[in-house]
């Protein structure tokens, strides 16, 4: 498996789109998160001024939870990337020569699920790592870790996402198309199902869809302080959320490999 790995990355370290995209992850995520720790989402006032909502985000109890949102859309970078590595495998006739070379089909798949699992807990690193540096600006580390089950909720959703851009990527093999089918669902067609769904029964069974079911993991910082003050019971629990993320990535797999295996390339 770490042969796999290794030759995987070979591959990767010296495309320049793998460091661009990871790049615009690693300093976005960071910079946007300052903003918003100095302020930038305030009311009442400007500058100095105001009211900062999101004043106790970056304490330890809460700034995994908020990473984690943050870090939801931000996985973005990396599920395209992801995408395009595994679209070139097609375009460039690369698993071919592996095959070739004496590698197997199902070799070939479990290297490009290394590679997401890879890219998923180097993401939950990076952000352990930011969290660290906001918690310890803002709060005391005494209290470190807090709340810190959103660091684990952040690779489950890391690990969705890009389970699911693999996915993607191999059904439609050509890049540009299969990048905007990406967007496509996860922008649109998921939201109409899922509010439809949700708004035809009592049960918000549309939560539970691949993306938004790991998506409930890491609410908006602002939504969740709201359903604290309120009180209002959640019908779906997290563990609930965890289990259905992790029967999709399965689900993934199950479907890549039956797609691999039945395919001619």
């Amino acid at each position: 498996m770490n042969n796999l790995l290794n030759i995987e990355w070979l591959k990767v370290r010296k495309y320049p789109t793998f460091w661009i995209m990871t790049g615009m992850f690693a300093v976005l995520l960071p910079l946007w998160n300052y903003s918003i720790n100095n302020g930038f989402m305030k009311m009442g006032g400007s500058g100095k001024d105001g009211i900062n909502l999101l004043d106790q985000a970056y304490a330890f109890n809460n700034v995994w939870q908020n990473l984690g949102w943050w870090s939801s859309i931000f996985v973005v970078f990396i599920s395209v990337l992801v995408i395009i590595i595994t679209s070139n495998e097609y375009t460039f006739k690369t698993n071919r020569q592996n095959v070739i070379d004496g590698w197997t089909r199902l070799q070939v798949l479990h290297a490009k699920w290394l590679m997401v699992l890879a890219l998923s807990v180097a993401t939950t690193i990076y952000v352990f790592i930011t969290g660290i540096v906001f918690g310890m600006a803002n709060d005391s580390f005494s209290n470190f870790p807090g709340n810190i089950n959103g660091l684990f909720y952040i690779f489950i959703l890391s690990l969705n996402y890009y389970g699911f851009a693999l996915l993607i990527a191999q059904l439609f093999k050509r890049s540009g198309i299969a990048i905007g089918i990406f967007f496509l669902y996860n922008m649109i067609i998921e939201s109409l199902i899922r509010g439809f769904v949700n708004w035809r029964f009592d049960f918000p069974a549309g939560n539970l869809m691949p993306l938004q079911a790991s998506d409930e993991l890491l609410p908006f910082p602002l939504i969740e302080i709201a359903k604290t003050l309120i009180q209002t019971q959640e019908q779906i629990t997290d563990t609930t959320y965890v289990l259905v993320s992790l029967a999709w990535v399965g689900t993934y797999y199950i479907i890549s490999r039956f797609r691999l295996l039945k395919s001619d390339w």
